[in-house]
C-alpha cells in the first residue's frame, strides 16, 4: 500500500512528540514518514459579540431563537448521520509504520526468528528512503508492518509512548527458543502473564521495538505458516499508551467506528488496559491501549508513525473524525501520482493514523 515518507502519509506519519517541536529536528529531511504515498517530489504534501438584547426587536429575537435551535438541530442530525455511516463503513487495520535504522537487518530478524514473509520492497532514490511490508499472509486480508528506512538515519527515538507489537504463536517457548538462537534479545521470559495463566514473554528487534509473543491456538480459519517450527503466527496488536483511558475509548468508538473489545483495572500494578478493533481479537488486529495511573503524557519519540486504516470513503470519514473533536492534519483526497484516496488524523494524544480507501488499496497490491 502506499503511503508518505517521514514526509508521507499512508504509512507516512508525522509523529508529533508532546514534548517536541512536530517535526524531528535531526537528519529526518521529510515532515512525514516515507513510505510508498510518497515517492515523487510532488507528493510531499504539507501534511500538515452579543449586542443588547434591548435593542432587538421582539420578533426578530424569537425569530433569532427558532434559528438557533434548528440550526442546533441540523448539526445534531448531521453528527448522528456520520456516527451511523462510521459504524457501517468496512474498516480493517492494513498495516503498522515505523522507521527503522537498517532496513535489511530488521527483515531478516523478523523473517528469520518471528517467521514473517516479505510481501513487497521498494527504494525511492529521489526520495532518499526505501520501505518494505512483513506479515503472515497476503496484505488484502493481513495486518502487516511497514518499515521505512532515511538514507543515512541509523538510529531513532522510541520514546516512553509506544508500548509494543503482539505477535499471537501456537508456542512461545520455541519462538524464544528461536530468538535466542538467533542472538535476538528476550527482555522476559515465557511464563503467566501476572495475575493469570496466559503464556507471554517479551523480545526487542534490532532497533529495540518491543513484541510481545502471546500463546494462542489458531483459529479455523487457515491461516498463513512459513517457518516448519512455528505452526501457526499472527501480527495481533499494537499497543499505545494514552493520558486519559475514557477519552480514548470514546474517541476511538465514535470517530473511528471501532468495539471496546475488553478491559482490565490492575490496581496492584497501577495501570488500566482495553483493546480496541473492529472485530473479535482472535480474527483481527486490535490497537491495545494503556493508562498507567497518574501519567497523563509521554514522549512519542520519531521512530513509531502510524497505523493504516481502511474504509470505503475517505471524505465521510475525515468529517466524521473532525466531528468527533478530532484533528485532521491532512485533508481528504487523492496523492498526487498514484491518485490513492487518503486522510489522516490525530487522536486525543497525538497518536496518528491514516485511512486509506479500500478500493485504492487493493489497487496498490495488484
Amino acid at each position: 500500500m502506499a503511503t508518505l515518507p517521514i514526509a508521507s502519509v499512508s504509512s507516512s506519519t508525522m509523529v508529533f512528540s508532546m514534548k517536541t517541536p512536530p517535526f524531528p529536528s535531526n537528519s529526518l529531511k521529510h515532515p512525514y514518514i516515507r513510505n510508498s504515498y510518497n515517492h515523487l517530489p510532488s507528493r510531499r504534501l504539507a501534511l500538515f459579540q452579543l449586542g443588547s438584547v434591548s435593542a432587538i426587536p421582539q420578533s426578530e429575537f424569537f425569530g433569532s431563537i427558532v434559528s438557533g435551535k434548528s440550526e442546533n438541530t441540523a448539526t445534531a442530525i448531521k453528527e448522528q448521520d456520520a456516527l451511523n455511516w462510521v459504524k457501517n463503513d468496512n474498516r480493517r487495520m492494513l498495516h503498522v509504520v515505523y522507521r527503522v535504522g537498517d532496513l535489511e537487518k530488521t527483515i531478516k530478524f523478523y523473517t528469520e526468528c518471528l517467521g514473517m514473509k516479505l510481501s513487497r520492497k521498494r527504494d525511492i532514490p529521489e526520495e532518499q528512503y526505501s520501505n518494505a511490508f512483513l506479515g503472515y499472509g497476503p496484505e488484502d486480508s493481513h495486518f502487516a508492518v511497514e518499515l521505512t528506512y532515511n538514507y543515512g538515519v541509523d538510529k531513532y527515538d522510541i520514546g516512553n509512548g509506544f508500548g509494543h507489537f503482539g505477535v499471537a504463536v501456537n508456542d512461545v517457548s520455541k519462538t524464544v527458543d528461536l530468538v535466542k538462537a538467533k542472538v535476538g534479545k528476550v527482555t522476559r521470559d515465557p511464563g503467566p502473564v501476572k495475575g493469570g495463566t496466559k503464556i507471554i514473554a517479551f523480545i526487542e528487534d534490532p532497533d529495540g521495538y518491543t513484541f510481545e509473543l502471546l500463546e494462542r491456538e489458531p483459529t479455523p480459519e487457515p491461516l498463513f505458516c512459513f517457518l516448519p517450527l512455528l505452526t501457526f503466527q499472527q501480527l495481533c496488536q499494537v499497543m499505545l499508551r494514552v493520558g486519559d483511558l475514557d477519552r480514548s475509548i470514546n474517541f476511538y468508538k465514535k470517530a473511528f467506528g471501532m468495539e471496546l473489545l475488553r478491559a482490565k483495572d490492575n490496581p496492584e500494578y497501577k495501570y488500566t488496559t482495553a483493546m480496541m478493533g473492529f472485530g473479535p481479537e482472535d480474527k483481527n488486529a486490535v490497537l491495545e491501549l494503556t493508562y498507567n495511573y497518574g501519567v497523563t503524557e509521554y514522549d512519542k519519540g520519531n521512530g513509531y508513525a502510524q497505523i493504516a486504516i481502511g474504509t470505503d470513503d475517505v471524505y465521510k470519514t475525515a468529517e466524521a473524525i473532525k466531528l468527533c473533536g478530532g484533528t485532521i492534519i491532512l485533508e481528504p483526497g487523492p496523492l498526487p501520482g498514484i491518485n490513492t484516496k487518503i486522510t489522516a488524523c490525530l487522536d486525543p494524544d497525538g497518536w496518528k493514523s491514516v485511512f486509506v480507501d479500500n478500493i485504492d488499496f487493493l489497487k496498490e497490491l495488484e
